[in-house]
């Protein structure tokens, strides 16, 4: 072998000892019956100890708040959901105000219209020791069906008066997706770029619908004093992994940036840590959804990553679904997940979100608050 080819083939390796670590470990999880629950195994292998080494100095000692995002608790009302919210110990709540995980806690058109009823619904959460951190209203904004668009477009900007009004710092959402071409009614998820009519799609939509609207969203948001609004890189929006993010915050402006939810870059091969790290150091870090998913490596040898199940009667036959924090993925590499978070400084929350369908409703969202809560406490040395 040349030197210039041994030199190719050493790098070739040193990447995929440093990049391949999420995925190579996720595909060895066992895999669950389809009622059964899984097995955690950490997949920071390389560290040896089953912890993934931070980048960043060692020893910061932030207490982050442990939250949890309402939708889980739709069936009850506000008041019961704030007692078994502050029953679990959990310090700050990210609250629906609509979109597609609706506002089963926050009437939004009465609380814009009355500041003192707004700051007395805030203070039923302050009363259980909880915090209204921030405001979420995933939609779709650029959906190409004009009503829709129009209805997620309204929902937005009454979210941001709200956060103005609450004083509340951060709104979390969607990119959005548009249609292919003007004449489409229904939006077109477009992630690789060829035939080239799928490159002039794409180029469209972010020329023509993306940046334009969230160049005015920003600007509406920015008058009224909210700063950060946080995008869940989430499948089916433009905005669907780092990348991408980036590409929109370099467009619009620093008011973008992520709601970094590790769920769906789990499955599309990213290592958590790196990802933190990353936004991290570009100041685009604003919130964090907590929720693991698990891969099932004979499935995903079969079929791929992207055969994904939404219920357990689906989860036999699929390559990966949602679990709850600590069931996709070991407790120690959600610990090098806290740590990270504390590396880069992060002042949010972590917000705990439950689609895990096994684990359903408040039975994940307590399995998922005792292990981060017990991370937590590890780090913190309490």
């Amino acid at each position: 072998m040349s030197p210039r080819l041994r030199k190719d083939a050493v790098n070739r390796r040193e990447f995929l000892t440093k990049t391949a670590t999420g995925m190579a470990a996720a595909v060895a999880l066992p895999a669950a019956g389809a009622l059964g629950t899984v097995s955690d195994r950490s997949i920071g292998a390389a560290a040896g100890n089953g912890e993934l080494h931070s980048a960043f100095p060692a020893g910061a000692k932030k207490k982050i708040p442990i939250g949890v995002f309402d939708p889980v608790y739709e069936h009850l009302s506000l008041d019961e959901m704030l007692d078994k919210v502050s029953a679990l110990g959990l310090e700050a709540m990210e609250i629906g105000t609509g979109g597609y995980p609706h506002n089963h806690h926050c009437p939004l058109d009465d609380l814009i219209q009355d500041k003192a009823q707004a700051k007395a619904w805030q203070k039923k959460f302050a009363d259980k020791g909880l915090r209204v951190a921030t405001l979420s209203c995933h939609g779709n904004p650029v959906h190409p069906n004009v009503p829709h668009a129009q209805k997620d477009i309204d929902t937005f900007r009454k979210t941001v008066l709200l956060a103005e009004m609450l004083d509340v710092k951060v709104i979390v959402g969607f990119s959005g997706c548009p249609g292919g071409t003007p004449a489409d009614t229904q939006p077109n998820w477009i992630t690789y770029r060829w035939p080239p009519e799928y490159d002039q799609m794409l180029q469209w939509q972010w020329k023509e619908k993306v940046i334009p609207y969230w160049q005015d969203a920003a600007k509406y948001a920015r008058s009224h004093g909210i700063k950060r609004l946080a995008f869940e890189m989430h499948p089916n929006f433009v905005v669907y992994n780092p990348f991408t993010l980036m590409k929109l915050r370099e467009a619009v402006g620093e008011e973008i940036g992520a709601n970094c939810d590790l769920s769906h870059l789990f499955w599309q091969g990213c290592d958590p840590v790196e990802v933190i790290h990353f936004l991290g150091k570009q100041g685009a870090l604003f919130h964090a959804h907590m929720k693991d998913t698990v891969i099932f490596p004979e499935n995903c040898a079969k079929y791929g990553v992207l055969n994904f199940a939404f219920d357990k009667d689906n989860l036999a036959t699929s390559s990966d679904t949602f679990r709850a924090v600590g069931y996709g993925h070991s407790a120690s590499l959600w610990k090098s997940v806290v740590q990270a978070y504390m590396d880069v400084d992060y002042d949010g929350i972590l917000s705990i979100e439950n689609e895990d369908p096994i684990l359903t409703g408040e039975v994940g969202v307590e399995r998922a608050a005792y292990v981060l809560k017990n991370v937590r406490k590890e780090i913190l040395g309490e």
